[in-house]
């Protein structure tokens, strides 16, 4: 079984609604191969698609949005805001090895485990429709 990464938002979220691609490579890093990227999909889609995968593979899929990005300010701005997100969120890692809580301690997920059923060609294909018409709209 492999590892699926994505960002988790909150509902209403201006990102959800964006063009999604899958990331698939290898979990170990003792493998060497290149990254095989796929998409865009519509978030649910590629949230299935990828945990079907990762179920039957011993790989990493990482799901995240396209940026449909249409200047070097946007691009420049996205690239500093996940610097500033990485920083923090590196901060907050060296906070957390940094207390002095139990190691064994776990925490319950309060998300479902739940696959979804993968999605057809049909719906797919339906989802590009809709991503080509969010993207090409004013």
């Amino acid at each position: 079984m492999g590892a699926l990464v994505t960002l988790e938002l909150p509902a209403g979220a201006p990102q959800l609604d964006l063009p999604w691609i899958i990331t698939f490579g290898p979990l170990d890093d003792e493998e060497e191969w290149e990254p095989v990227v796929c998409g865009p999909y519509e978030r649910p889609h590629a949230l299935a698609l990828a945990q079907h995968i990762v179920a039957d593979e011993d790989l990493m899929a990482v799901v995240e949005p396209l940026l449909p990005a249409t200047s070097l300010e946007q691009i420049r701005a996205e690239i500093a805001n996940a610097q500033d997100l990485a920083a923090e969120a590196a901060d907050e890692i060296d906070d957390v090895l940094d207390d002095d809580t139990d190691a064994e301690e776990e925490h319950a997920h309060d998300h479902d485990d739940h696959v979804a059923e993968a999605p057809s060609a049909d719906d797919l294909k339906a989802g590009f429709a809709r991503i080509s018409a969010r993207l090409t709209s004013s």
